[in-house]
């Protein structure tokens, strides 16, 4: 009986004595928690990777971001505030100054026109100060050969155009320079003229001339100068009441006398 009680007292403490000093830990029926087995079972040498001298160096100086979410979130949009100045606020517009228009003139205005258009300027836009100035409109446009210097010269080149196919002209009986040149058609405007000159031309006749007639009577514009924009309205209302009158600078207009 202290036999068997004996062998059981030595096989416990056997036991022991392997469970403490990890003879069992190989045989895989015993985990044991001591620090040499865990350390083993916790290095995975295929799983360790050796970080260069800059990838430490990131590690260590941005504990921050790593830690804190919210911050990492947080700062694409603070270093974009920052480098996104806020538009400079626009300026005031200038204040509107009313400008004054240079020198223009109106026309053209009959007699009657133009004692009515001196009145209704007069009450509307005292300021105003107009200068009269006499104007010859163009009355017509004529086509004419240069005078042949006689009368017969002129009956002769008449028998030349007949025989071109050219029949209305007539000899010019008026004062020099143009008495005995041949007129070969009035015309109301400077195009209707030039039609005529090239029809001519085609059928080989040379040497022609347009000229310019002007009215028997003058007519008279008006010349306005530093008109405001505050008078320039009632001034245009005024001009408007007239039937085709023209509104032009006074650099435009010819040279003549004043009144």
């Amino acid at each position: 009986m202290l036999k068997i009680f004996f062998w059981l007292l030595l096989i416990i403490n056997a036991s022991l004595f392997a469970l403490e000093h990890g003879v069992l830990n190989g045989t895989g029926f015993i985990k044991s928690g001591r620090e040499p087995a865990r350390l083993v079972n916790q290095l995975q040498a295929d799983n360790i990777k050796l970080l260069s001298e800059e990838q430490t160096k990131t590690a260590t100086t941005s504990p921050s971001t790593t830690n804190n979410p919210d911050a990492a979130m947080d700062s694409p949009a603070k270093v974009s505030a920052t480098e996104t100045p806020a538009p400079a606020p626009e300026p005031a517009p200038a204040p509107i100054v009313p400008t004054a228009f240079a020198c223009m003139e109106i026309g053209n205005f009959s007699a009657p026109e133009a004692r009515r258009f001196a009145s209704q300027l007069a009450e509307s836009a005292p300021s105003i100060k107009p200068v009269r100035r006499m104007v010859q409109e163009i009355a017509s446009y004529r086509v004419y050969l240069p005078s042949l210097g006689s009368q017969d010269a002129a009956n002769k080149k008449g028998e030349e155009l007949l025989g071109m196919g050219i029949n209305d002209f007539f000899v010019i009986q008026g004062a020099p320079p143009l008495l005995y040149g041949i007129s070969l058609g009035t015309f109301k405007s400077e195009e209707a003229s030039r039609t005529q000159l090239a029809r001519l031309e085609e059928k080989g006749l040379t040497g022609m001339k347009v000229e310019a007639r002007k009215a028997t009577f003058g007519k008279v514009a008006f010349q306005l100068a530093e008109v405001d924009a505050q008078t320039k309205p009632r001034l245009e209302k005024i001009v408007a009441s007239f039937a085709r009158k023209e509104v032009r600078s006074c650099d435009e207009a010819p040279l003549s006398e004043k009144n």
